[in-house]
């Protein structure tokens, strides 16, 4: 980007860019701005990947160059809580993006928010593989059972889906919508849903998530702060919603919610004086008389 000739872009070819040459890193700078329209953003994005494709060299370059603030916050979430050297999870991120650029399908809308999902995947396996090996123990190497996986809490949501406490698709709401900060509204646009149904499927994910996080993994393991964390960020994260008004189903389960929800026993018939037809308080288990008067 430095010198006479930078690496632009025609802004005529796209709407809502100016009519002259646009360097990159000011086309960058336009498309992260909130008030570009996505119609921009998928033009350009598609325009990149088929020059990376045809062209590769510079314009590969180019296109990771557009993506790093997306690849770089991937890197930066994926690594944060993990022990070992981050470079290799790094590496993942950029290759699962460079193995994306040659499939993905630039017909679908939002080609740059698939690209860094397809990043986001690779960073994951490799953080996943690499907490389930074994652990070296000086003076030398030896076998060592692996790690409990809850050291990130995509492994806890990836944990719930393999004892079938969720599905595939409700940890991937969650981890879009809580841990991503991806929209339920785009989540949903994305995957063909409608959003209030989303909002709902996710209550009744993360009402199975809290009880299982309660009563079963801390059980397993109760030396380990991670699960309270993720429990009470599911209970608390009503207060990082939006402002506005949202139907009760919308809102998140939080743990004190399943604890209520078992001790409520719903009774069938009331029994006290004044309860009944008329007020006779009568049971509807009352033993009845055993002779019943006959008619003359």
């Amino acid at each position: 980007m430095t010198g006479p000739d930078p690496v632009s872009l025609n802004g005529r070819l796209f709407p809502g860019l100016p009519d002259r040459l646009i360097p990159l890193d000011e086309v960058r700078d336009r498309l992260l701005a909130r008030r570009c329209p996505q119609q921009t953003r998928d033009a350009v994005w598609a325009h990149l990947v088929l020059r990376a494709r045809t062209e590769g060299a510079t314009w590969t370059v180019a296109a990771v160059g557009m993506a790093l603030p997306a690849l770089t916050s991937v890197a930066a979430r994926l690594s944060d809580r993990f022990a070992g050297d981050p470079a290799d999870v790094h590496a993942e991120v950029l290759s699962g993006f460079l193995s994306a650029l040659s499939t993905i399908d630039l017909r679908r809308p939002r080609v740059m928010l698939r690209l860094r999902w397809a990043a986001y995947r690779s960073g994951y396996d490799a953080l996943a593989d690499a907490l389930d090996g074994p652990t070296p123990v000086a003076p030398g190497f030896r076998s060592t059972p692996p790690h409990t996986p809850w050291g990130h809490p995509d492994l806890v949501l990836a944990r719930a889906v393999a004892d079938g406490v969720l599905t595939q698709t409700e940890a991937a709401l969650i981890g879009a919508t809580r841990l991503e900060g991806v929209p339920v509204a785009d989540w949903a646009a994305h995957h063909g849903a409608g959003e209030w149904a989303v909002y709902k499927t996710r209550k009744r994910a993360e009402f199975r998530l809290a009880e299982y996080l309660r009563d079963g993994v801390a059980e397993t393991d109760p030396s380990d702060a991670l699960t309270d964390q993720v429990a009470n960020a599911i209970a608390l994260s009503r207060l990082a919603a939006p402002a506005r008004r949202l139907p009760r189903s919308s809102l998140s389960v939080s743990v004190a919610e399943v604890d209520a929800a078992k001790k409520v026993r719903a009774r069938v018939s009331k029994t006290e004086p004044k309860s009944g037809v008329q007020g006779c308080g009568i049971s509807p288990l009352a033993t009845r008389p055993s002779e019943v008067p006959q008619c003359a």
